[in-house]
């Protein structure tokens, strides 16, 4: 199949050209996440001809995804996701080389995968995985395109552009409290808009052309169709190296535990169960051994807890747990742990015990 065939509608553009088309050829871009962002950025980096394109995703397709991830089709439910963007696109474009990583992005995977790359795109919902793909990417000298939604509103930027703002830049507390797609809800379109705008951002770095949203932040609301861009500055953070990434991420995992397995703790002495969510999200979970303090407070009100008692942390869907378990290693908790699932699966638990708590 001739290749000018296939691309000549954007080669007559001036600005791409045969010359921008071979630099779109050689052009690595890895991608973070395969869900709704990634299944908007996928297509049309590889209709593009970007040539070759990294996928990474630890995650199945579930039914429930399948009204925003739009490449894949309902007997796709139960497998890989990357495996399953992997196929789509290289059936989209079968002249680009494809790799597929069906693990989680790690400290232990993150550098290696990143030096394979020109271009990392942040497509992921996950607040800790952003500040670690931020991280690598100063490490291996990578730029990152930034994506997030929160219910009909998207953001997007690039960080790390040479030498610009980091995304520590603009979201200096790694404690934060922001809810994911599962917590928060999401249309379908919010995630399709928005991840067209982060492949605009790669195609136009890959081809020198256009202005680049470095040290902008560019913020989209889909029920008004307003957007606004926001100047922001490379702050004073200090550029982290492979070494101090090493050293930073160098720790253990914070454990997770099933609420099934410590059910018969409920209410026992010496146990406490740390709800971290926001005082008005739902469902509500009432133990007689529990305590609330929202994520953003953990910190100041760190004295009500007791280090003596083993801590049963939970959030809405178990991603902020995570990060409070961390919060507290650094002040010496030690039989701390993340309860996985969250206030979602420990209510449905509650019910099918017959547990009661307060709905």
């Amino acid at each position: 199949m001739n290749s000018d065939n296939r691309y000549n509608r954007q080669i007559i553009l001036p600005e791409i050209g045969e010359e921008g088309q071979q630099k779109l050829s050689k052009a690595k871009v890895l991608v973070i996440g395969a869900g709704g962002l990634g299944a908007s950025i996928l297509p049309y980096l590889a209709s593009a001809g970007v040539g070759n394109i990294g996928i990474v995703d630890d995650d199945v397709v579930e039914i429930s995804n399948l009204h925003r991830q739009v490449i894949y089709k309902t007997s796709a439910v139960g497998k890989s996701k990357a495996e399953e963007a992997k196929m789509m696109i290289s059936a989209l474009n079968p002249e680009i080389e494809v790799q597929a990583f069906s693990e989680k992005l790690s400290a232990e995977n993150a550098i290696l995968l990143f030096e394979k790359y020109d271009i990392i795109v942040d497509a992921t919902d996950n607040i800790s995985i952003k500040y670690l793909i931020n991280d690598a990417c100063l490490a291996t000298n990578k730029p990152m395109v930034y994506g997030s939604i929160f219910r009909f509103q998207g953001q997007v930027s690039v960080f790390n552009y040479q030498n610009g703002p980091t995304y520590r830049c603009l979201y200096p507390d790694e404690n934060s409290n922001a809810l994911n797609c599962e917590d928060a809800g999401v249309i379908g379109i919010s995630v399709g808009i928005i991840g067209m705008f982060q492949a605009n951002e790669v195609l136009k770095m890959i081809l020198g052309i256009g202005e680049v949203l470095n040290g902008k932040i560019l913020v989209y609301n889909i029920l008004n169709n307003e957007q606004q861009k926001y100047d922001f500055d490379k702050s004073d953070v200090q550029t982290i190296s492979r070494e101090t990434f090493e050293e930073k991420y160098n720790k253990a995992e914070v454990e997770e535990i099933s609420f099934k397995s410590v059910l018969d703790e409920i209410n026992r002495d010496g146990v406490l169960f740390l709800d971290v969510r926001n005082e008005d999200e739902l469902p509500k979970i009432s133990l007689k051994n529990q305590m609330q303090i929202p994520l953003m407070d953990l910190e100041n009100q760190i004295e009500k807890l007791d280090k003596s008692q083993t801590i049963y942390i939970f959030c809405q869907s178990g991603i902020r747990s995570k990060s409070a378990v961390e919060l507290l290693q650094k002040y010496q908790f030690k039989s701390i742990k993340s309860i996985a699932g969250g206030a979602l699966a420990m209510k449905s638990l509650l019910k099918e015990e017959k547990i009661l708590s307060k709905t």
